[in-house]
C-alpha cells in the first residue's frame, strides 16, 4: 500500500479532429487539468456542425453551441490547437504514445486581424468546398464566419502576381509564403479519434442522377442553400435557374440501407429531410413537399413530436415507397421520379421541380484509416476496446449520431483516455 504505481510516460491526450465531438473531447479533458493536443485538418475548428443552418434538438444555428466551446478554448491553457494538421502515424503503448504529426503552412501568421484587405485585392478563384462546390470563393479567404482561428488562409493555387498584391495590401505584416510544411513528434498517453463522417458521395448512386442534372442536390447542399452565410446567403432556390422551387420531393436512404452502397442506417437523415421540410415551409408557404421513405427513423419523444408537428401540415406529404428512377423533363429542367407506393401497390410517376437526395453519413476512417492499432468494422467505424486502452473512438467515428449523442459519447471517451492515463 505504501508502493505507488509507476507513472505514464506521458500525462497529455491527443483528440483528432475538431468538430464537436473533438471539441467536447478536449474541453473535458482539460478543464479537469489534463494537457490536450487537438489536431484539426481543416484550417479552422467546428465540423460538420458549422455548416448547418439549425441544429437538433432546439434547432439551434451552430453559434449558439460553437462561440460557447470556443470561449471555454481560449480560456483554456492545457489546450494547444493544431490546425491544417493530420496524424501520420501513432506508435507506442496505452500511456506511452508517439505520434507523428504533418502541418499544412497557413500562409498567415497570428498577427491576422480578419480586416478581409487580401481578400479584396485577391483575383485568383477557387471551388468552395465549403458550400459543396455551389458557389467559388478567393484564393485569400476566411473559411467561413465562424472560423476558429479567426485568421485568414491563402491557398496555394494562387499565383505569383496575386502572392505580392495580398502581401502588400496586408497592413500588419500577417502573410508568410516562406512558410513551409512541418512534421513533428507528441508524447501522449491516450489518442480520441474524433474524425467524424463524410456525406456520402450521391454520383456513385447511379440511378438517382446526381451530378447529370442540376436540379438535384443533397441534404447537406440544402443546409448550405437556407444557411445565411450559404451560396445563395439563405435563399432556397433552383440551381439551374435561381427560381422559387413550388414542388420538391425528397428522397429518403439515397445509398443508405443499400448493400451495394452503405448497408446501414444514418441514424440522422430523415430527421434533417424533415428539418429541411420546415426551412422550406418558412420560404414558401404554399409549397408543395414530397417525403419518399422506407421507414421513418424519429429516434426518442421530441424527435418523435417534431413529427407528428409537420405531418399536421396540408402540403407536407409522406409516401412510403423509395424513389427507383429519375430523368429531366426536356426544357424545364424539372425532375421526373419514378417510385412505388409500398403501401397501395401502385408506381408513382411525378414532376417536381427539385429533388434532394438524403444521403448518409460514411465514417471519414472508411476513406482515410488512420495508421494506428485500431480495430474497424465492415463499413469503416472505429470499434472502441475498451480493455485494451489508449486508443477510443469519440461520436461519428464510432457510430452514425446526431450532434446530442456525439456529445454524450464524447464525454465518455475523454473519461476513458484520462483513465488509461491514471492506470
Amino acid at each position: 500500500m505504501t508502493t505507488e504505481n509507476s507513472a505514464p510516460v506521458s500525462g497529455s491526450i491527443m483528440v483528432v479532429g475538431g468538430g464537436i465531438s473533438g471539441l467536447t473531447t478536449a474541453l473535458e479533458a482539460a478543464e479537469v487539468g489534463y494537457e490536450v493536443f487537438l489536431i484539426e485538418k481543416e484550417a479552422s475548428l467546428g465540423g460538420r456542425v458549422t455548416q448547418l443552418k439549425h441544429y437538433f434538438p432546439k434547432l439551434c444555428p451552430p453559434t449558439c453551441g460553437l462561440e460557447i466551446n470556443y470561449r471555454r478554448l481560449k480560456d483554456n491553457k492545457n489546450i494547444k490547437v493544431y490546425t491544417l494538421s493530420e496524424v501520420q502515424n501513432v506508435d507506442g503503448t496505452p500511456g506511452d504514445y508517439t505520434v507523428t504529426v504533418k502541418s499544412a503552412p497557413r500562409y498567415v501568421n497570428s498577427n491576422c486581424t480578419c480586416c478581409g484587405e487580401c481578400e479584396k485585392v485577391c483575383e485568383t478563384e477557387i471551388s468552395n468546398e465549403f458550400n459543396f462546390g455551389m458557389n467559388r470563393r478567393k484564393a485569400a479567404y476566411l473559411p467561413h464566419n465562424m472560423a476558429f482561428p479567426q485568421r485568414y488562409v491563402m491557398d496555394s493555387a494562387m499565383g505569383k502576381e496575386d502572392r505580392e498584391k495580398v502581401k502588400e495590401a496586408c497592413k500588419y505584416d500577417a502573410i508568410d509564403f516562406t512558410m513551409e510544411e512541418s512534421t513533428f513528434d507528441l508524447k501522449v498517453g491516450a489518442v480520441v479519434f474524433a474524425t467524424g463522417w463524410q456525406p456520402y458521395d450521391a454520383t456513385r448512386i447511379d440511378n438517382l442522377g446526381f451530378g447529370r442534372y442540376q436540379n438535384i442536390i443533397t441534404n447537406m447542399m440544402l443546409e448550405r442553400l437556407a444557411s445565411s452565410n450559404g451560396p445563395t446567403e439563405g435563399k432556397i432556390i433552383r440551381p439551374s435557374d435561381d427560381k422559387a422551387p413550388e414542388t420538391i420531393a425528397f428522397a429518403q436512404c439515397a445509398g443508405s440501407r443499400d448493400e451495394n452502397h452503405l448497408p446501414y442506417c444514418s441514424y440522422i437523415c430523415c430527421m434533417a429531410s424533415l428539418k429541411h421540410a420546415t426551412y422550406i415551409r418558412a420560404q414558401y408557404p404554399d409549397a408543395k413537399i414530397y417525403i419518399y421513405y422506407i421507414d421513418l427513423r424519429t429516434p426518442g419523444r421530441k424527435y418523435e413530436n417534431f413529427y407528428a408537428k409537420l405531418k399536421e401540415d396540408e402540403n407536407v406529404f409522406f409516401v412510403k415507397g423509395k424513389v427507383a428512377e429519375v430523368s429531366e423533363e426536356s426544357g424545364t429542367g424539372n425532375i421526373n421520379l419514378v417510385a412505388e407506393d409500398t403501401i397501395s401497390g401502385n408506381k408513382i410517376r411525378q414532376t417536381v421541380d427539385m429533388l434532394v437526395l438524403a444521403t448518409g453519413m460514411q465514417p471519414t476512417c472508411a476513406i482515410d484509416k488512420p495508421a494506428a492499432d485500431l480495430t474497424f468494422d465492415d463499413e469503416g467505424f472505429i470499434i472502441n476496446d475498451f480493455s485494451k486502452g489508449g486508443l477510443f473512438a469519440a461520436g461519428c467515428a464510432n457510430k452514425p449520431a446526431d450532434v446530442v449523442t456525439s456529445n454524450q459519447n464524447a464525454t465518455g471517451m475523454a473519461l476513458k483516455a484520462i483513465q488509461t492515463l491514471r492506470r
